[in-house]
């Protein structure tokens, strides 16, 4: 063996002597570094798996989350308003029945016109039958003179000129009667063909407006219904009552804050300092001289008092700032004193609104109502005819809700109306 030689000799079997490289060492180190590398790599990786699994507990419970917020916020989108679904709905009602009036208005027209044909088409077809006869016997008449030879031949033979002279002119009366007889006929005819051709257009726009109006009515019934069935929702389900109340108890302060500033606004247009604390109490002019006595707005009984409500079957407080008197559908609504209007028109939670200024900052507000017959910058008098009792806006049917301010506050109108017998 030389120097340097790195192995000891080794005789292989068969007596052949071999040398083991230095190779086979370097390889079985090798592999047995990387068994432990990935020994040590599976046993970080077990360390590892309670932190693994509980990243994506978390990742899971987080995308839970977000899908969870997603669908609230499309439920609080798909969720409505009480008030403004009713409002949406009373709106095309009432569009919808005026849209029936009108069209009522027009078939009632429409059916009067061809009547009114009806009865000339009649008139004149009589009128022409007495026509044709007469010209019928004109015809058998001159029919007879031509068989007989004819009577122009005859009439003008004479020798005298006079009597051949008044020949022609009864002749020429004769064809002139003819003439205006024929001419009378055909203008009865075309007087008669044009009412029939009116009458049968009235009878097309008949058709069409009776079929318009069972459309919009179809229409109204429709609205009438999801009306009805929004109601029995709010009066039999506490979650659609209770959102109604609380989306009423808003509209009563929307509608507080805009009295404030109509009656901010009449101050400023009058130059009128606003009040003093402690000055509420009423004056005594004017309007304030008629507490106990003021005529009633409209005919009816009061069915929801002025103040404090609970309802018995959810047991929601609410309070009432005036009261609701139930009249019937059309009843004319009165100003209980003379005034100004300072507005007219829709009123989220009140439907069609009135609202009249009687000076020393009082005011009285006019509710439901269906038909508005003032504008506002109209002055009113005492018991002048501003509106009907209507449903617009309310809960309950056909009523007139009412309420008395002063400077801004409500009044109990019980106490400001006279007392019946």
């Amino acid at each position: 063996m030389r120097a340097g030689d790195g192995a000891a000799p080794h005789v292989a079997r068969g007596g052949v002597p071999t040398r083991t490289p230095t190779v086979v060492s370097v390889a079985s180190l090798a592999m047995c570094l990387l068994i432990s590398v990935a020994t040590a790599q599976t046993a970080g990786k077990k360390a590892d798996d309670p932190i693994s699994a509980e990243q994506k507990k978390l990742q899971q419970t987080e995308k839970q989350l977000r899908e969870e917020k997603q669908k609230a916020a499309e439920a609080r989108a798909r969720e409505t308003s009480v008030l403004a679904e009713l409002e949406v709905i009373e709106q095309r009602l009432t569009d919808k029945q005026r849209e029936v009036t009108r069209l009522d208005t027009r078939i009632k027209r429409a059916a009067g016109d061809v009547k009114s044909f009806r009865g000339e088409i009649q008139s004149l077809e009589t009128q022409r039958s007495g026509q044709q006869a007469a010209l019928a016997r004109r015809l058998q008449a001159m029919y007879k003179v031509h068989v007989q030879g004819g009577a122009l031949p005859i009439l003008l033979s004479g020798e005298d000129p006079a009597t051949r002279a008044a020949a022609v002119r009864h002749l020429t009366s004769l064809a002139s009667l003819d003439a205006r007889l024929i001419q009378e006929y055909r203008g009865t005819t075309e007087r008669l063909e044009d009412r029939r051709g009116r009458e049968e257009g009235r009878q097309r726009e008949l058709a069409t407006l009776r079929t318009d109006a069972q459309r919009e009515q179809s229409e109204v019934d429709r609205d009438a219904a999801k009306r009805r069935i929004l109601l029995a929702k709010v009066r039999d389900e506490r979650a659609y009552h209770e959102r109604m109340v609380g989306e009423l108890t808003e509209a009563a302060r929307r509608l507080e804050a805009f009295i404030r500033d109509l009656q901010a606004k009449q101050r400023r247009m009058a130059r009128i300092p606003p009040p003093k604390p402690g000055t509420e109490t009423p004056p005594a002019v004017g309007f304030g001289t008629l507490r106990g006595r003021l005529p009633w707005p409209t005919e009816g009984r009061v069915v929801s008092a002025f103040g404090a409500q609970v309802h018995p079957r959810f047991g929601t407080r609410t309070f009432r700032n005036g009261v609701d008197i139930e009249a019937g559908e059309g009843r004319d609504v009165a100003a209980v004193f003379a005034g100004h209007v300072v507005y007219t028109g829709w009123f989220k939670g009140y439907g069609n609104l009135i609202i009249l200024d009687h000076d020393n900052e009082y005011y009285t507000l006019y509710a439901h109502v269906a038909d508005i017959v003032v504008k506002e910058g109209d002055d009113v008098k005492q018991g002048q005819r501003i509106g009907t009792v209507g449903d617009t806006g309310s809960l309950e049917g056909p009523r007139l809700y009412f309420e008395v301010r002063h400077q801004g506050k409500p009044q109990n109108p019980e106490q400001w109306l006279r007392q019946r017998s």
